[in-house]
């Protein structure tokens, strides 16, 4: 049997209470979501915090407290800190990195989300890849589009993530990779020739 990976995103950044009163907002819900997911084979979790009015946070203690209670109560799981962008202020999205999370997402490039801009310059991405790295925090890097998959092989030339770095493509989003056969093959294929220029087999 072939093992697979269950990740879950207990949160995430868009849904309230009054869109279903079971969402996870608080700490204390957080930990005991993500303990029933790891119960029932979990193995990562992505998190994101909210602030108390629901709307997304980067706060690090409520970080501080939700890592705390999913090590001590789901052993071995991997915890993964959300850097995105809906409702946050960038210049403290990487602010929680320093707790060493095993990884956090990371976003190549931008996005027109179909209320707003999902804005990740390139600059903004170095920062969080290279402070990723100062504390050994394995990014996710996160495909939208095409594009992104390119933007991901310069951090890798720029020497701010490794040369196998672990991708994840988010489709299903309006305006960027429709949840589609015909997109995923089309960006496994570019994968793939992007694994090999990184590999020497292609010219880049």
């Amino acid at each position: 049997m072939r093992p697979v990976i269950i990740a879950v995103a207990i949160t995430g950044s868009v849904p309230r209470k009054k869109d279903n009163p079971a969402v996870p907002v608080t700490p204390s819900e957080q930990i005991e979501s993500t303990h029933q997911a790891f119960e029932a084979g979990a193995s990562l979790v992505h998190i994101h915090v909210r602030n108390p009015d629901e709307s997304s946070s980067s706060d690090c203690a409520l970080f501080a407290r939700v890592q705390e209670g999913v090590r001590k109560h789901c052993p071995g799981i991997i915890v993964q800190f959300s850097t995105g962008g809906r409702g946050r202020d960038p210049a403290a999205r990487g602010s929680a990195l320093h707790l060493k999370p095993d990884m956090a997402s990371l976003a190549t490039g931008s996005v027109n989300f179909p209320t707003i801009i999902y804005e990740n310059s390139a600059s903004f991405v170095e920062g969080l890849a290279a402070q990723m790295r100062e504390y050994g925090v394995l990014p996710e890097i996160e495909v939208f589009d095409l594009s992104h998959i390119y933007a991901a092989r310069k951090l890798v030339d720029l020497g701010l993530i490794n040369d196998r770095p672990h991708v994840q493509f988010v489709m299903g989003i309006k305006n960027a990779l429709p949840a589609e056969s015909r997109s995923w093959i089309f960006c496994t294929a570019s994968s793939d020739a992007f694994f090999r220029m990184l590999l020497g087999r292609l010219p880049a």
